[in-house]
């Protein structure tokens, strides 16, 4: 049998009425915040949270900082392998949306795609398959042909028409800078992504975002306290428009500010050496409620989903459609 991938995008927007839908990873960001006695107003801070930074940084002609607002929505990404027999479709990724609202022209500017990441085959590749790897490890490894799997799905959605069809550019991932290394100011200065860090050595999410095709920098806007990490094809600073990188900026480092506020809620910034730390101290929290344990967890939990539904199922059909896909 061959496998004939076919990707399906649904949307939902993310507000202070959102509720996630049946197949979103519980460990997403924003699913994470829509749940308890406080999810709605959870919701509303976070989002007022957004705009208020997104206006700080896109201050020109913007003398009260109310300028713009942000609308955000999750684009679920399902796939089907094209078997005959096989037609339930996996949910294989979530990334996220961005439109800049304009309430001075009334008008709706493309902000960025991708943003947020979740992915089943990741949580798969992390939470299972390198933890029962490195098990009985005396140093840590990684497996041959670790995330070229998952790479290759990742490139082929890119790829293919439902991409396409709904976005005009690339996406741009933002992640936390890793608490395992080192970063070291460089003098270069982007007017919006702010000043750029270099990390003295690749991590294991840096590794695996290559097999995705993407490379990263570091850049710590101004007035942030640590360096977020930008994962993208193409040109960071030249392809995208600078409305389009405070969104990404605005909406990233606000959900950072509420997952990792010891790293990017911190009351000093980073210095010239920076190392992140989940164990410093000297912080403040926000108002929004996060359980970052049960995140942890779950993560588990949606590896085993993977395995059972998809890894274990089709491993020799999956397998050979990425060898032949990346030849």
């Amino acid at each position: 049998m061959a496998v004939e991938l076919e990707f399906t995008l649904k949307s939902l927007r993310f507000d202070e009425d959102y509720r996630p839908a049946d197949n979103t990873r519980a460990t997403t960001n924003f699913a994470n915040l829509a749940r308890g006695n406080n999810r709605q107003e959870n919701l509303r801070n976070a989002l007022r949270m957004i705009d208020n930074r997104f206006n700080a940084l896109a201050h020109w002609d913007n003398a009260r900082g109310d300028r713009y607002s942000i609308e955000l929505d999750i684009i679920s990404v399902e796939m089907s392998l094209g078997l005959e027999g096989h037609s339930e479709a996996f949910p294989l990724i979530e990334i996220l949306k961005t439109t800049v609202v304009d309430q001075t022209t009334s008008e709706r500017i493309e902000g960025m795609v991708g943003n947020n990441f979740s992915s089943y085959v990741r949580d798969y590749d992390f939470s299972i398959l390198l933890r029962e790897h490195n098990r009985n490890q005396a140093s840590f490894s990684v497996p041959d042909n670790f995330g070229n799997l998952h790479g290759n799905l990742f490139k082929c959605f890119l790829n293919s028409k439902a991409y396409k069809a709904n976005f005009n550019k690339s996406p741009v991932i933002c992640l936390s800078a890793s608490s395992s290394k080192t970063y070291y100011r460089t003098d270069n200065r982007h007017p919006v992504l702010g000043v750029e860090y270099r990390q003295g050595e690749c991590s294991s999410t840096d590794q695996y975002f290559s097999k995705m095709g993407l490379k990263v920098r570091y850049f710590m806007p101004q007035d942030s306290v640590a360096p977020l990490a930008f994962y993208f094809l193409g040109d960071l600073c030249g392809d995208y428009t600078n409305l389009e990188l405070i969104s990404t900026i605005s909406t990233m480092e606000s959900f950072q500010r509420i997952y990792r506020p010891e790293i990017y809620n911190a009351n000093s910034a980073a210095g010239a050496h920076y190392r992140p730390s989940l164990e410093h101290q000297d912080y403040s929290l926000t108002q929004i409620v996060y359980d970052r344990e049960e995140r942890s967890r779950l993560a588990v939990e949606q590896g085993r989903f993977a395995e059972e539904h998809f890894i274990k199922p089709y491993q020799p059909l999956l397998e050979q459609w990425s060898a032949t896909y990346a030849a």
